[in-house]
């Protein structure tokens, strides 16, 4: 009877060590057998460095090593097609300005392995979820605060002057052309997040045109954010997510339910002027309308849908990541989420 009673107790344990890891595994895939690969180039210094070996030379290096992403650069992100590619770097290479960015650039970004090793990560994710996903290269560049994570034929580009962190000495100087609001995020913790949601929002996901409506906007991104949740690591904080400060975000928990009940008097869910919805889903300081002295979040309608498609989440189990990514039903998913915040 005592051994009986051992073995019984033995079975337990390991029933308990086998549910354990097959409940860690469904929330949090085995990917050690995907690996992407990769490798962050360093556009940026190639070009500084090129400065002292002639236009011609430089010229032609780039434009064998980078190929689609060097003529975008010079055509499209610091020139234009009326001028040759040598003429652009003259000029570049002639600019104090671009020498000084280049300086803080590579202050600021030594090392980029540990950048790399973090999106590296996230595409083992991705290439789980979908593994005919196609992975880009992934090219440094400075381009004085025109583009920050552009995407083009197979490359994306980080903008390091757009990650320099929000205490850099030239944010303060285009405030015009992009206000405090944005470019506190401007931060070296944001390259990943905002790496991995442009590749969601223009590889896996483009926005569907049919999808005009408050609701359906607001479950489209939604789904965006949740799928970040997925793929990104679990250190990443929803702020940086969707671009929050921790201030906001406090906000938006502490009013969740008056947020819901504002765009539900209003009948804002089923609303498809374009000029409407921006206020719920665009970038701005805060919200119109909504909270005291100008202390809403922005962009409230994004995170509601992201909390909508949560619960969606959390109330089916038995649904994947795959078949929430397919569903363009925002009205049923919002039912079956049910979801009513207090």
């Amino acid at each position: 009877m005592i051994d009986n009673v051992k073995y019984y107790q033995i079975y337990l344990f390991f029933l308990c060590i086998a549910t354990f890891f097959s409940c860690k595994q469904g929330k949090t895939p085995n990917v050690e057998g995907i690996n992407p690969d990769i490798k962050i180039e360093r556009f940026d210094q190639d070009l500084y460095k090129g400065k002292s070996d002639g236009l011609v030379q430089t010229d032609l290096i780039l434009k064998k090593k980078y190929g689609a992403f060097y003529d975008d650069y010079v055509h499209r992100m610091v020139g234009n097609v009326s001028y040759t590619d040598q003429q652009i770097l003259a000029t570049l290479y002639k600019d104090q300005a671009y020498a000084d960015l280049n300086h803080d650039v590579d202050s600021v970004f030594k090392d980029m392995k540990p950048t790399g090793q973090a999106l590296n990560q996230s595409f083992k994710y991705i290439l789980y979820y979908y593994p005919k996903a196609r992975v880009p290269r992934f090219i440094s560049f400075i381009s004085g605060f025109s583009v920050q994570t552009p995407i083009g034929d197979n490359y994306m580009g980080i903008g390091l002057d757009m990650f320099l962190g929000r205490n850099s000495r030239f944010y303060p100087a285009i405030v015009k052309s992009v206000p405090l609001y944005l470019s506190r995020r401007f931060a070296p913790e944001y390259i990943v997040p905002r790496l991995v949601e442009t590749y969601a929002r223009e590889e896996l996901f483009p926005q569907k045109d049919e999808n005009r409506s408050l609701l359906a906007k607001m479950i489209e991104n939604g789904k965006i954010l949740y799928f970040m949740d997925k793929v990104l690591d679990d250190n990443v904080p929803d702020t940086v997510k969707i671009g929050y400060t921790e201030k906001q975000l406090t906000w938006c928990k502490t009013f969740e339910g008056d947020i819901w009940s504002y765009f539900m008097q209003n009948d804002l869910l089923f609303e498809t002027d374009f000029q409407k919805i921006q206020m719920y889903v665009s970038e701005a300081p805060f919200t119109p309308g909504l909270g005291e002295k100008n202390e809403s979040a922005p962009k409230l309608g994004i995170w509601i849908g992201w909390q909508i498609v949560r619960k969606y989440m959390n109330e089916h189990p038995e649904i994947s990541l795959q078949q929430l990514m397919d569903d363009q039903d925002a009205q049923k998913i919002l039912s079956t989420a049910k979801y009513k915040p207090k």
